[in-house]
């Protein structure tokens, strides 16, 4: 029943989704009745939920120019290798025309000239080794503008990608206060209640959607990871571990995973805040360590239907679900929670 590992936030990964343009939940107006904390996290998990798209958007597209910035500076590269043979080869042609151009060697080779057409032959040649040097360097005039434009691109690219890693880190950090100090807040009130053994009653939350239909059986929560399995030993446990633990954030809504009847919402023990639902096929279902419940004992519930939020209440070491599928509402009466999901076609 206990969760092993301390990780607080385990959903704040998704919350950078807000990247580009999300703004956060706007706040209440400062004289007027202020909503409750569950409704406030909810908010911010479903503002999160919103915002992933846009979030995956901008991250490929920081890839994306990333990859742009990176073949620019290949470009450029190249460019200047280019632009290096070329100037290597005017001044070969240059040096030549200096060995064999000076006055003296075309007076000399006047002088010399057994005929006229030796002598124009010569010309020839030299009008196109001028030429050559000429087209040379405007080749090379050319390629010094295609690479001081390619500098321009390369440093423009990179200059983009640094400030959307900026709009990123800013953002992020400003999400992740923002919904620490509301999971905390919201866990601090779920503690009292549950050192009270009397729970505040169920806070209805707008499910984004509404309740699905159509569905038979779901996972208890959306995202999560695995931690503690059934049937494992562990110093947190007096015997073997009865459920299957999901490592979440705090507040993450949490889900009947079939269609059923709430026998059961009870606040205080080892358990903490935990909810049992029983099922058509008579077996029954238990959520337990939770923040929040959004049910009342009694109340009919659909499969994938918002019952409650994760937390940490009760013998917990950190925010996570604690689920268990029962022959019976009591404890004793587990049975492995993974089999009995995939028997109804969930896979976790």
């Amino acid at each position: 029943m206990r969760y092993r590992h301390r990780d607080r936030l385990l959903l704040i990964p998704v919350l950078l989704c807000a990247l580009l343009g999300t703004a956060a939940p706007t706040a209440a107006a400062s004289d007027g009745p202020q909503p409750p904390t569950s409704i406030t996290v909810a908010r911010l998990y479903a503002e999160a939920a919103k915002a992933t798209e846009r979030y995956e958007q901008g991250r490929r597209a920081a890839e994306a120019q990333r990859a742009t910035a990176e073949e620019l500076q290949e470009r450029l590269s190249r460019r200047r290798h280019a632009l290096g043979t070329l100037h290597d080869a005017i001044g070969g042609i240059a040096r030549e025309q200096y060995r064999t151009g000076s006055p003296l060697v075309q007076a000399a080779a006047l002088l010399l000239a057994d005929s006229p057409e030796e002598l124009l032959r010569a010309r020839r040649v030299a009008r196109q080794a001028e030429t050559a040097v000429n087209r040379l360097l405007r080749r090379a005039k050319q390629a010094e503008q295609r690479v001081a434009v390619a500098e321009g691109k390369a440093r423009a690219a990179w200059r983009d990608l640094d400030r959307r890693s900026a709009e990123l880190a800013k953002i992020k950090g400003g999400i992740e206060s923002k919904l620490e100090t509301a999971q905390w807040q919201l866990q601090g009130e779920a503690n009292r209640s549950a050192a009270a053994g009397a729970c505040a009653g169920a806070v209805r939350l707008e499910q984004p959607g509404g309740v699905p239909r159509g569905l038979k059986w779901v996972t208890p929560v959306a995202k999560y990871s695995l931690s503690a399995g059934f049937d494992s030993t562990g110093d947190h446990w007096a015997r073997r571990h009865t459920g299957q633990d999901f490592a979440v954030g705090i507040g993450a809504p949490v889900r009947s995973v079939g269609s059923g009847r709430v026998v059961s919402v009870i606040c205080g023990g080892g358990f903490g805040i935990e909810i049992v639902v029983q099922h058509p096929d008579g077996y029954y279902s238990q959520y337990a360590h939770l923040a929040s419940v959004t049910v009342d004992q009694g109340e009919q519930v659909r499969a994938g239907q918002w019952i409650g939020q994760a937390g940490t209440t009760g013998n917990s070491t950190g925010p996570h679900l604690h689920f268990e599928a029962r022959l019976t509402p009591y404890l004793g009466s587990a049975v492995d929670p993974v089999e009995w999901l995939r028997e109804r076609g969930v896979y976790i």
